[in-house]
């Protein structure tokens, strides 16, 4: 009797057993697997009082968010409880540097162990690869040992064995360059729950850093990161961490902020945005027939036990839908965390960054990272219009091949440069779908030494503007319109570009743009969201045939119908205006319901007759309320914050800011500035706006002049000066559709009477302030023919913002057109 009641003593269950389950602390969570499915599981703290319970999910598994960081934690379950557990903070070196001493394979698919003991799918690959992915492409004989790796890190199916889902490691190899592809935590084969850039997959990027770069088989002990898009903004999520490891990062077509390409001016972005959010989710899910990565079930399917194993918290991935949702106006808590422009100044390591004007994915918003991107000196941004692959187009990908060999292969371009070259034309029908691209002469791929090289580069300025992408001639001279060959070029020293003027034009009867403000009156349309179809193409998004990437893509620009917007135009411009950077269109509007979204486009109407789009902007009118600490006249930045939210008053005009995305557009002499304010869609080639307010449709009317001077502002650059080329071929500019221009006759509305409109908020709102000049001559740019010099009139007010007094003698000596003169500033 006595012995039957020790046996069933112990064998019962005990605190001190190891538990059935496996539970680990991780970085402000605990997650525990090999639970029974939908069982109860509870985290105590140290103290032993219940922090939350949750049951587990299908596959055994479960995940608790937000713990706080401390020692002693338990996972109670079925009788059965866990070890004490330790959560940890979200600092950037772990407590042990242990982990990093683990062994990954030099080629080929694996496992990479982060700190809180996920593990994530990996595939390593070394130059030699490129043999199998680009026959006939072989790179010249390399030194043994080491190589120069890089990483490339995203929640896309990197680690795919059969190749890596929406990467460019071939490229890398390409160069001489071993690549790690990483797959995110929570997808494909890695083990772990998806959010969207939360601390932990930050931590993790510093985990997958350090632990490559204490291979033995990694030169230097130090490696890069490079990436496209997802695997750009990885980068700066990543690099913010410090991991001493990192040589470099080489982020490519990425965004600034969340928001401004979730919810563009506070509108849901329900094309592109939307839909990579959801497709997210569907990546996310545990592999399976139809859920989760598809390469990922093919592995489980396959016996990969450790894959089979990773899937049990994919089921706890955040529910990323609901955040949206939940997150539709502007919460610092929530949004700064995930957006690059707030913590960029944390990077220290030297930096090369490629984005797009009219990058149709992921927005023209990236500029701004420049000016923020303060915590090295190291840094070199290349600017241009066209499509989210033009990142790669021949003269970016001159100095990213450059900029990666110089910073972490540490060796002179010109030792892999025949490679790449040669290999150029596959590569770009490849990426972009067209035939016979190849690589301009550069300077820097002559250098024979590598201090020479390194000199060479650094001499280059920070910020480099390609202009007219698509416009250029081929190195062989030749034109072909739509190739990715830009028409000329300028670099600068910063961003925004010094000497920047904000030029004013205020709207006028007669659908005018004028130099000073008319007499009142006013023009309305009926706001309609379907009027237009709600994207400007159709068909391939990336290079297949007819593709958005391609040559000259079939774009479907249309016309706004009669009534359904109002347009105003420029006189003919009488020199050649370069405008680099954002603006606004500041308008006063009265609605006939308490909301309203509006778009702005920005088109070169030119002298041939034809019409090319440069850029959107958008609001949502009750959230006009513009971040005094944010803005400046040329860069508006709204406050979006659910308590700055006014509905537009009945039968009253009130200031509204239209935020223009960012452009780097030369109109020619002879061409007019067209600005055209209409209900959201029609001009973009994947974003969409399926939620627009109010439903239905309503009246909006535009006052101009008077007490309501509605008005564009825009980034004009003087230095620029003349331009080197003529008018691009229409079709031509990549990212940039032409059509005929077609006039736009506006309809009359009822002028505001007196007492309808609302004062706007005062100047010092955009941190600027005004100046006014006496009678002075301008010196400089003198008439050809003449000894005359330009006066500025008495009592001209001009706008300085920011730097402004730094580059005064700039204005002095800059450009003298009137219409310059309404405002320069920086």
């Amino acid at each position: 009797m006595v012995c039957c009641l020790l046996a069933s003593l112990f064998a019962a269950p005990s605190a001190f057993a190891d538990p059935a389950f496996g539970a680990h602390g991780s970085v402000e969570q605990v997650y525990a697997t090999g639970l029974a499915p939908g069982a109860q599981v509870t985290l105590l703290d140290g103290g032993g009082q219940t922090v939350a319970t949750r049951n587990a999910n299908p596959l055994g598994g479960t995940l608790f968010r937000d713990v706080a960081p401390g020692s002693g934690y338990k996972v109670v379950s079925g009788g059965e409880e866990s070890a004490p557990l330790q959560v940890l903070t979200d600092q950037s070196a772990p407590p042990s540097t242990a982990l990093y001493s683990q062994s990954i394979p030099e080629d080929g698919y694996g496992y990479l162990t982060t700190r809180d003991g996920t593990k994530l799918a990996i595939d390593v690959h070394p130059p030699s690869d490129v043999s199998g992915a680009l026959p006939g492409v072989e790179l010249p004989p390399l030194p043994s040992g080491p190589t120069p790796t890089l990483i490339e890190y995203s929640g896309y199916g990197y680690a795919n064995p059969d190749g890596p889902e929406n990467g460019i490691a071939i490229i890398a190899n390409l160069m001489g360059f071993t690549v790690v592809d990483v797959n995110m935590r929570g997808t494909g084969c890695s083990g772990g729950a998806y959010d969207f850039f939360e601390p932990l997959q930050n931590l993790d990027g510093y985990d997958v850093v350090e632990a490559v770069a204490h291979q033995p088989w990694v030169l230097h002990n130090k490696v890069g990161m490079m990436g496209i898009s997802y695997g750009g903004i990885s980068q700066l999520f990543t690099a913010a961490t410090k991991p001493p490891s990192l040589a470099a990062i080489s982020p490519l077509s990425v965004i600034d902020n969340t928001q401004t390409t979730l919810y563009p001016g506070g509108i849901l972005n329900t094309g592109f945005a939307l839909e990579w959010a959801k497709e997210r989710v569907q990546n996310a899910e545990a592999a399976a027939p139809g859920h989760g990565q598809a390469w990922a079930n093919k592995r489980v399917e396959e016996g990969d036990a450790v894959c089979k194993a990773n899937q049990a918290l994919h089921p706890e991935a955040a529910n990323l839908l609901q955040k949206i949702e939940e997150n539709s106006h502007y919460k610092p808590e929530v949004a700064d965390p995930l957006s690059p422009v707030t913590f960029v100044d944390k990077i220290d390591v030297p930096t090369f960054m490629a984005c797009q004007w009219t990058d149709e994915q992921t927005g023209g918003h990236c500029p701004t990272l420049a000016e923020h991107m303060t915590g090295t000196s190291k840094k070199w941004f290349t600017f241009t219009n066209g499509t989210h692959i033009d990142s790669l187009d021949p003269e970016t990908f001159n100095r990213w091949f450059d900029f990666l060999q110089l910073y972490v292969a540490e060796r002179a371009p010109i030792t892999t440069a025949a490679a790449v070259q040669a290999a150029a034309p596959v590569i770009f029908k490849e990426a972009m779908g067209i035939e016979g691209v190849t690589l301009p002469p550069d300077p820097i791929q002559q250098k024979l030494t590598y201090g020479e090289a390194l000199a060479a580069f650094e001499a280059q300025k920070s910020i480099r503007i390609l202009f007219d992408n698509g416009a250029g001639k081929t190195p062989l001279g030749e034109s072909s319109p739509g190739k990715p060959y830009p028409g000329f070029e300028r670099s600068f020293d910063a961003f925004p570009i010094p000497g920047t003027e904000a030029a004013r034009w205020y709207l006028a009867p007669g659908g005018g743009l004028s130099d000073s403000a008319p007499a009142s009156g006013a023009d309305e349309f009926t706001w309609n969201p379907n009027a237009l179809p709600k994207t400007d193409f159709s068909g391939s998004t990336g290079s297949g045939d007819g593709g958005l990437w391609t040559q000259t893509p079939a774009y479907h620009w249309e016309q706004n119908p009669a009534g359904s917007a109002v347009s105003y135009l420029t006189a003919p411009l009488g020199a050649d205006t370069t405008v680099v950077g954002a603006g606004a269109v500041e308008v006063w509007v009265r609605s006939a319901t308490p909301n309203v979204d509006l778009q702005a486009t920005i088109s070169e109407v030119r002298p041939d007759g034809k019409e090319t789009f440069v850029q959107n902007g958008w609001v949502r009118a009750n959230e006009r309320k513009l971040d005094a600490a944010k803005s400046n006249p040329l860069e508006p930045v709204l406050s979006l914050r659910e308590s700055d939210a006014e509905p537009m008053p009945a039968d009253q005009f009130v200031p509204v800011t239209i935020p223009l995305y960012y452009e780097g557009h030369p109109y020619r002499a002879g061409s007019q500035i067209r600005v055209t304010i209409a209900a959201p869609n029609g001009t973009q080639p994947i974003w969409a706006f399926d939620r627009t307010e109010p439903e239905g449709t309503t009246q909006v009317a535009i006052a101009y002049g008077g007490s309501t001077p509605s008005s564009l502002l825009l980034p004009v650059v003087p230095e620029v000066g003349d331009v080197p080329t003529g008018l691009p071929p229409c079709p031509g500019l990549r990212g940039e559709p032409c059509r005929d221009y077609q006039a736009l006759a506006n309809l009359p509305a009822s002028p505001p009477p007196p007492g309808s409109t609302t004062t706007p908020p005062p100047a010092k709102h955009l941190k600027c302030h005004k100046v006014f000049k006496k009678k002075k001559v301008r010196r400089g740019h003198k008439k050809k023919g003449s000894h005359k010099s330009i006066k500025k009139k008495k009592g001209k007010a001009r706008i300085v913002c920011g730097k402004a007094k730094k580059h005064r003698h700039k204005h002095r000596h800059g450009h003298h057109r009137r219409r310059h003169q309404r405002g320069p500033g920086t």
